[in-house]
């Protein structure tokens, strides 16, 4: 069993940064992938990014790449997403996700979520 408690969220300019962070509870954190998702008002939750358990992995979804970095600490069993050049069209609910796979997850395929961080972007 796996806990995820996302933090960082709040409310950013556009081209501006936020980094949010995602802890995980239990001494397994390393033997899980980590995702982050979204879901804007009235959308389904998409894909945002993905990084392997080594950290040495990761996958982007168009919409962030080259904006959004995303990365972990297995020490402080910690998943960060850095977000620059934030766009209002960022303004969503993110999540992050846990799944025991060794290499990046692309697509819902986690087992683990948490409650969620609002990141809202104004114009």
């Amino acid at each position: 069993q796996v806990q995820l408690v996302e933090s960082g969220g709040g409310l950013a300019q556009a081209g501006g940064s936020l980094r949010l962070s995602c802890a995980a509870s239990g001494r397994t954190f390393s033997s899980y992938a980590m995702g982050w998702f979204r879901r804007a008002p009235g959308k389904e939750r998409e894909f945002v990014a993905s990084i392997s358990r080594s950290g040495e992995g990761t996958y982007y979804a168009g919409s962030v790449k080259g904006r959004f970095t995303i990365s972990r600490d297995n020490a402080k069993n910690t998943v960060y997403l850095q977000m620059n050049s934030l766009k209002p069209e960022d303004t969503a609910v993110y999540y992050c996700a846990a799944e025991q796979a060794p290499g990046v997850v692309v697509g819902n395929d986690y087992d683990y979520w948490g409650q969620g961080t609002q990141v809202t972007v104004s114009s």
